[in-house]
């Protein structure tokens, strides 16, 4: 059993955000494979089904962000799941909008949900998705990843959730190295007019 959690907080005021990504993820990945998230336990809302030949158990946190380990911990105790087997996906500000990052492991690097999750399952050697939301220009840390993404940034995004969709698809299917290797690439940079024009 994998257990794939997407982090970010409950409510409406919360959804299409930033910090949200990880939840929107999982919203797509349920879609796409016809499976109900709707079942209260772990302190989040889950849903079981097959994804690429996997049995899978989608997580959406309910415990706000900075309390995400409780949930995952809950869930990890009930299947005993290697760590390996746990996929979180989160966003990133330290990556450009709409670019992804795929890990084995590694530390929080500031985000308070994969700290709380370090915190509680006591190891950072589990996989993640880093889904970059850009670096905020002039607005407070807070207000940015609460805040929605505008203009251009609405269809990257929406494209952006596809792609991780698929990330996680290979990942079960082929192992974490074959989805690195497919989706850790920078974002190609739009050519500019004076570029088009040579």
């Amino acid at each position: 059993m994998y257990i794939i959690a997407g982090l970010g907080n409950p409510g409406a005021k919360y959804e299409g955000t930033r910090h949200n990504v990880g939840f929107s993820v999982i919203d797509a990945l349920a879609e796409k494979h016809g499976i109900s998230v709707d079942k209260k336990q772990f302190k989040g809302l889950t849903g079981r089904g097959m994804i690429a030949g996997q049995q899978v158990l989608l997580l959406k946190p309910l415990t706000y962000m900075n309390l995400s380990g409780e949930s995952l911990r809950a869930a990890f105790d009930f299947y005993k799941p290697e760590l390996d087997q746990v996929l979180v996906i989160f966003d990133d500000i330290s990556l450009e909008t709409g670019q992804l990052r795929i890990r084995k492991k590694g530390s929080a690097g500031g985000h308070n949900g994969v700290k709380s999750i370090i915190s509680h399952l006591g190891s950072m050697d589990f996989p993640r998705i880093k889904v970059g939301v850009g670096e905020p220009s002039r607005e407070e840390l807070v207000d940015f990843v609460l805040g929605r993404f505008h203009g251009d940034d609405v269809a990257v995004m929406k494209e952006t959730v596809a792609t991780a969709v698929l990330a996680v698809e290979t990942f079960l299917s082929e192992g974490p190295q074959e989805a690195m290797n497919l989706y850790n690439k920078k974002k190609e940079k739009k050519e500019t007019r004076h570029e088009a024009l040579e």
